[in-house]
């Protein structure tokens, strides 16, 4: 949930923490959420679904590809989904129908539409900066509070049968419009500080403009410390809205009594800056879009309320789902099952977790619709290693390696340095394994 998840209000996700086990280095294949979500969803990384931006829906490239929730569904599961899980407001396709055993609920809807909705006049907006809203208004009144009753509903219609239901909230993403009472939850002055300056020695390519938070180029926004520090309570008042969320549907699998029974995952599908190396949103290659909060509690097989250092993927959440539910594997993921992990949480299954990012960031919507370099990451036990590559000719034409152990919030790039060559040149192997230098001309 970003680089201060220790100090956000969570009690049900600590509550669901001590029920299974947290994955402290967990990664996604890229900051972005249809390549993001796509690759969890199908087991496949960006580069094999050829899905690296928001506008291209995964079958439209992919037509016979198995997602998560079909395979369940192909195998006697009642699949349902509500909320956001596949990406869908930019696609002529919304979701994906053929995975689920009913219409997705509030599935198809863009973030900047959740306004709020209550019987009579909308009470007074508190907030100044860009991007946020502070109403007194119930929880429902915004989309996650809606997607936890449908998801209460939907358990207790599917409670005695199979059953596999996505509950996709939209929060903390902007706009950072959680209800008034959990902005009150924090003392803004007491929040975590921000360091706004670019790591030493970083390439240019590593950045971006930010479009999401700052508006359309080239009238990008400059905030101020004070939007900047309220932007930054909106974000952990957004979580704690999330939280309260997720305790309802936590609530009613225990009123169900499903909870021992149940595995249950919670994940995200990418970090977000918010000034950070003065970054804000998603799409680089940084620890704080490449990592996601992940939790797996598996009621007789996790070790429950422990931590894991072991590295994992997004998408080793599909092979990792199917082998907890006793289900053949249909071959071809790319991921690996975190089963070995969930027994032993000092157990690791691989070496290494990748990321990707491309530039221009959007390049969908730049004349040509063809990235200009894709940037690949890899993040070992010991370092963040990453290369910038021509897309047409492969060639490397930036790198970056920051020490994860020693310097976590990556404020220094060390790949001139003779400091810790033996970690970069095994991070370098691994990643050239994964990502072989290709020509595209």
């Amino acid at each position: 949930v970003g680089s201060f998840g220790a100090a956000a209000i969570t009690p049900n996700l600590d509550r669901r923490a001590r029920r299974g086990v947290q994955f402290d280095r967990a990664y996604c294949q890229q900051a972005l959420c249809n390549p993001s979500r796509s690759s969890m969803l199908t087991g496949q990384r960006p580069d094999s679904l050829k899905l690296w931006h928001n506008s291209l829906h995964f079958r439209d490239r992919n037509p016979d590809v198995i997602t998560l929730p079909q395979w369940f569904k192909q195998h006697g599961y009642t699949t349902r989904c509500a909320g956001k899980i596949f990406h869908n407001w930019h696609t002529k396709v919304k979701g994906d129908p053929g995975s689920w055993s009913s219409p997705e609920f509030l599935h198809y809807a863009n973030h900047g539409d959740d306004k709020p909705l209550v019987q009579g006049e909308v009470p007074p907006d508190h907030a100044k900066a860009p991007k946020c809203e502070c109403r007194d208004v119930p929880d429902d009144a915004y989309y996650d509070g809606r997607v936890a009753s449908e998801a209460i509903r939907v358990i207790h219609e599917v409670k005695d049968r199979p059953f596999f239901l996505a509950v996709g909230f939209w929060k903390p993403h902007s706009p950072f419009n959680a209800p008034k009472k959990y902005w009150d939850l924090y003392d803004r002055a007491q929040l975590p500080p921000v360091d706004l300056r670019r790591p030493a020695g970083a390439p240019e390519i590593a950045f971006h403009d930010g479009r999401e938070l700052r508006g359309t180029p080239p009238n990008l926004a400059n905030f101020t410390s004070d939007q900047i520090a309220e932007i930054r309570h909106g974000y952990f008042a957004g979580i704690s809205y999330l939280d309260a969320q997720l305790g309802r549907v936590l609530d009613a699998l225990d009123q169900a009594g499903l909870t021992e029974k149940t595995i249950v995952v919670f994940i995200g599908d990418h970090g977000y800056h918010l000034g950070e190396h003065g970054l804000w949103a998603k799409t680089s290659n940084f620890e704080l879009d490449a990592r996601v909060p992940l939790l797996i509690a598996a009621p007789g097989v996790a070790q429950a309320g422990t931590r894991t250092n072991a590295l994992a993927e997004s998408l080793d959440l599909f092979p990792t789902l199917i082998e907890l539910s006793g289900l053949p594997n249909p071959g071809g993921l790319a991921g690996v099952s975190l089963v070995p992990v969930l027994k032993d949480p000092k157990k690791s299954v691989q070496p290494g977790a990748f990321t990707q990012h491309p530039r221009p960031a959007y390049f969908d919507r730049e004349p040509g619709g063809i990235p200009e370099a894709m940037g690949y990451s890899v993040r070992t036990e010991r370092v963040r290693y990453t290369e910038w590559r021509d897309w047409k000719t492969g060639d490397v034409i930036a790198r970056e390696l920051y020490d994860a152990l020693q310097d976590p919030s990556e404020t220094k790039n060390l790949i001139e340095s003779s400091m810790l060559k033996e970690a970069r040149v095994e991070a370098e192997m691994l990643l050239r394994k994964q990502f072989p230098p290709q020509r595209r001309e």
